[in-house]
């Protein structure tokens, strides 16, 4: 069963990679259980940023959860090297998927906890035949590829109507919410229903990390 409690995932790619042990112990000074990787290939997304050798090296730093965000066309054949690496969650684009319950299926099978990211403009009618089968549904916030947009409060909808459909059926998803989250966008997500807010500027642009993602929190009301 999980707790649907509030939590703050720092993205790990707004972090200095020149030092990224230091990086991941500010953060870890802090409320932290999850911290967040943002996997772009540079053709689902035009940005182009780490893989399984990045995770890999994190996982050997961190004991915490690694909650891996596949921004990757077709990725089904690069899912067992994250799981390897140490990728505990793995989410997919469902628009990046020819098939996503095959997709869903590898990622089961290599060990790791499925989850499924739904664009803005994606309506949660596309995957809701598998909302009964994932661990997390990330809806993202911003269109994906890069940090630091603006939040998109045209979102919070839908984030009600996964938190209506879970309550509903009686599913175990969590929600995610990943795009613009700082303490003035916090409360919205959380009030839709949202427990899982990622958050990269908002964290790593303040020298107090712990601070920051306590600010979140309690912003979130948690």
């Amino acid at each position: 069963m999980n707790s649907f409690k509030t939590r703050v995932l720092p993205s790990v790619l707004s972090a200095d990679f020149s030092k990224l042990e230091e990086e991941i112990r500010s953060v870890e000074a802090g409320p932290l259980e999850i911290l967040h990787l943002d996997v772009m290939d540079g053709r689902f997304v035009p940005n182009l940023t780490f893989g399984p050798f990045i995770v890999k090296a994190i996982d050997k730093l961190s004991d915490r959860i690694l909650d891996t965000h596949l921004m990757v066309r077709e990725p089904a054949h690069l899912v067992p090297a994250f799981a390897k690496a140490g990728s505990d969650w793995i989410t997919v684009h469902v628009e990046a998927c020819e098939d996503l319950g095959a997709t869903l299926d590898v990622i089961r099978d290599a060990g790791a906890k499925p989850g499924i990211a739904l664009n803005p403009d994606t309506p949660l009618a596309r995957v809701e035949e598998y909302l009964g089968e994932i661990h997390l549904l990330l809806l993202m916030t911003v269109f994906p590829g890069f940090g630091g947009q603006e939040f998109m409060a045209e979102v919070v909808p839908k984030i009600e109507e996964a938190a209506a459909i879970r309550a509903k059926r009686g599913y175990d998803y969590l929600i995610e919410v990943d795009g613009g989250i700082a303490p003035e966008t916090a409360g919205l997500v959380t009030r839709a229903g949202a427990e899982l807010l990622v958050a990269g500027s908002a964290v790593y642009n303040h020298e107090d990390r712990p601070a920051a993602m306590r600010a979140i929190l309690d912003a979130a009301g948690a």
